[in-house]
Formats: structure tokens, sequence, C-alpha cells
């Protein structure tokens, strides 16, 4: 079995939220605590679905430090420092590795579209900062920068870069990498998760894993013991619940959304530019979950 410093069943925790949008500290721990309940052995903390962009520094860290003390080595904590300001990034790495953190999340700059050459630069400016081993984040439709093949093959020189979330939906790219890196994969799109598990990746960073953990640890042990049957039938039916999360609107607030409808967290709050699920969302969702089946069903 493959073993990675990061876990291997992850999802991209949101941050629990009070309906005055201050961050729901008891919510997280409650969140803590169920991810540990359905199979999770990882968690990031302060990515995407975890709307960084809208906390504070501070926010940020306090929660990625609470994350670590509700764990307890129980599980993994994988804190986002990526930032399309180089400075920034390195100061939040530090930061998150003060608090505990066991590995980082850097996603490549955003908005400012840097060279392949300066995403080198960035990712190695990061990785030098800490001794924590570092994942990086492709997801282009987000940043608009892709990582190249060459890129993540220079980057794989650097001994704390080590692993990639993918999210970037070319399986013929990411098998190229797989082949001439030891970079750890892990899936950043649950529609993909089990295609690139059967291509070589070795876990998952999910958003519909905060309903669905035990099944995608089902998944991943079936595909480790080589019943690809058992495997294509769990992700079959996790399909409804990927639509529904996924395709509406935005996973943040349909994950939030879930987690209210399943009396994890009390508040499906989010912060602006986001706004909370229409009643035809909320619809849509329920009867999604209700088709969510038992383990030995799926």
């Amino acid at each position: 079995m493959t073993s990675s410093p990061f876990g291997r069943v992850l999802t991209a925790m949101v941050t629990p939220m009070s309906p005055d949008g201050a961050v729901d500290g008891a919510g997280v721990d409650a969140l803590v605590e169920h991810l540990l309940a359905t199979g999770h052995d990882g968690v990031v903390v302060n990515g995407t679905t975890g709307e960084a962009s809208t906390l504070t520094d501070d926010e940020s860290v306090e929660t990625v430090r609470r994350v670590v003390e509700v764990g307890a080595g129980r599980l993994k904590v994988v804190a986002g420092c990526g930032s399309n300001d180089t400075a920034h990034a390195v100061a939040m790495a530090r930061r998150m590795a003060d608090a505990g953190a066991d590995g980082l999340l850097l996603v490549s700059p955003y908005y400012n579209k840097p060279t392949q050459a300066g995403l080198v630069a960035h990712c190695r400016a990061v990785a030098d900062a800490t001794d924590r081993p570092v994942m990086l984040y492709d997801i282009p439709g987000r940043t608009a920068v892709p990582f190249a093949h060459d890129t993540l093959v220079a980057l794989a020189e650097h001994p704390n870069v080590v692993a990639v979330k993918d999210a970037k939906g070319d399986l013929a790219a990411s098998t190229r990498v797989m082949a001439a890196t030891d970079l750890l994969w892990f899936s950043g799109e649950d529609a993909l998760t089990l295609p690139l598990l059967a291509i070589g990746a070795v876990g998952t960073v999910s958003v519909v894993g905060h309903v669905t953990g035990s099944h995608y640890r089902a998944m991943l042990e079936a595909v480790d013991r080589g019943d690809l049957a058992e495997a294509v039938r769990i992700h079959r039916a996790l399909v409804p619940v990927v639509d529904a999360i996924m395709s509406p609107s935005q996973g943040a607030i349909m994950a939030k959304a879930a987690l209210v409808e399943l009396g994890v967290i009390e508040h499906a709050t989010v912060r602006l530019p986001l706004v909370e699920s229409p009643p035809e969302h909320l619809e849509a969702l329920r009867a999604a979950l209700a088709t969510l089946p038992t383990l030995k069903d799926a």
C-alpha cells in the first residue's frame, strides 16, 4: 500500500461560519470529528473550498491551529499557503508550519499570470521557507496558470516538493508527469477520482468527501486490492452527489449546505462574493443525498 506524508483520503475542508460571518470554532471542531469518523486520514485547511481568499491571515492560521489541536495526531493537516505575492506565500508557509501543519498546499499564482520560469521560482521560494512537504495545486480553471510538464519535472527535484493536487482534468498529461517523476498524485476533481487512481494517483483531496469520505476510502481500498469492478460500482453510485455538490453553483456553497442537511454544522453561511444556495439547488441536493448508498450497497 502506498504511503503518503499527507494521508490518502483528504477533504478540502470548508470553514464553518456563524450567521454574522465569523469563523465558527465549534463548527470547525465538529467538522473535524465528522471527517475523522468517515474515513479521512488527512484534511486540507485554508484551501479554495475553505474560502481562503476571504479569510484574514490570522483567521486562516488560527483555523489551522485549531484543526491541528482537534486532530491531535489522528489525521494529517495540510495548510493552504498560496498567494499571487511570493513574499506573502513565504510568510504564510512559515506561519502555517509554526501553527503545526504537517504539510503545505501551494496553488499557482493567480491573476498576475507569471511565466513558467516565474512559477518555478515562486514554488521554490515557498518550498525553501520551511521543512514541510509541499503539495502543488494545479487548477488552471481558477488561476489561469497551469503547471507545464517541464515545470513539474523541474519542481520535483526540490526535496520538499513531493506531490500534486491535480484539478487540470488532463489524464494524459498527468500520466506523463507520473511516469517522469516520483511526485505523489492526488485527485483534485471529484468526477475524475477513480480514473486518476486507476492511472497511479495515491489519493484524493475532495470537496464531495465532506459527505462521502467513507465511500472514497472504500474506493481507494478496492483499487489497492485490484478490485476495479467494486471501485467502479462505488464511483457510479456517487455520481448524483458529485453532480449536486459540484455542478449547480460552487463547491464551498453546496458542501456547507450538505453538511447542514446532515446535521454536522449549524449554518451554511458563506462570505461574499459567495451567496448561499437557492431553494432549487437545496431541493436537488436533498434528492441526491437520499441516493447515497450504504457501503455494502455501493
